[in-house]
């Protein structure tokens, strides 16, 4: 993708206070990310991220993020939260993605991937998730949670999509400029690398992570 005249979108992902998702709306971050996955350090209640939900700019996307959720417990997410994109980290099938009404991505884990999948990754990805907007690919592994801070080797990114990807896993404002530059993703996706702590954003990483996407952008080629 040539990046005349394209802007990388930005998500951060992990919320789990006000506060830092207002910021994230005057830094002028495309989507903030609450997570309803279990087992994860951010995980929220639905009525949590309805009250941060509340807190967002306009034009700012809410993404629900889930990992092997029941279709009842997304559905209750999408009552109160009103996300308008959705993304899936688990075994979820394209049909149980699709089946909320929903736009949504597919999270792809990359850690440990057998290089020999990666000749036909696009393919089967295409065929297994024709319904996906985007994929994301993230550095964790097959059945790990994501936001673990880890980065995977960049080329292993499938060439010949077709659709947008978005590039997450192990990103922070220190190595998301060779990211963007050597990638060109549609977005990033970024947790831990602009927190103190999980779930607790720091505002000067935030700060520094959407200035350094935006210095990528304006790169040369």
């Amino acid at each position: 993708m040539s990046k005349t005249l394209f802007r990388t979108r930005i998500k951060f992902c992990g919320m789990t206070r006000a506060g830092d998702v207002r910021l994230a709306s005057e830094l002028g971050v495309d989507a903030v990310g609450f997570v309803f996955a279990e087992g994860s350090p951010r995980k929220l209640q639905p009525e949590e991220a309805r009250a941060m939900r509340n807190a967002m700019e306009p034009l700012v996307d809410a993404v629900a993020l889930f990992r092997d959720n029941d279709a009842e417990q997304v559905r209750e997410v999408i009552k109160q939260v009103r996300p308008s994109l959705l993304q899936f980290h688990g075994a979820e099938d394209d049909a149980f993605c699709r089946s909320f009404g929903l736009p949504y991505v597919k999270g792809i884990p990359m850690r440990g991937l057998d290089p020999a999948e990666r000749a036909t990754q696009a393919t089967q990805l295409h065929l297994k998730y024709p319904g996906a907007s985007a994929f994301l690919f993230d550095g964790h592994a097959q059945g790990e949670q994501g936001g673990t801070g880890r980065t995977f080797d960049w080329s292993q990114i499938p060439t010949g999509l077709g659709k947008p990807f978005v590039l997450a896993g192990g990103l922070n404002a220190d190595n998301v400029f060779d990211a963007v530059t050597s990638t060109l993703p549609w977005g990033v996706d970024v947790a831990s690398g602009i927190e103190s702590a999980p779930g607790i954003k720091d505002g000067d990483k935030m700060r520094r992570f959407v200035e350094e996407v935006r210095r990528a952008d304006c790169h040369p080629d």
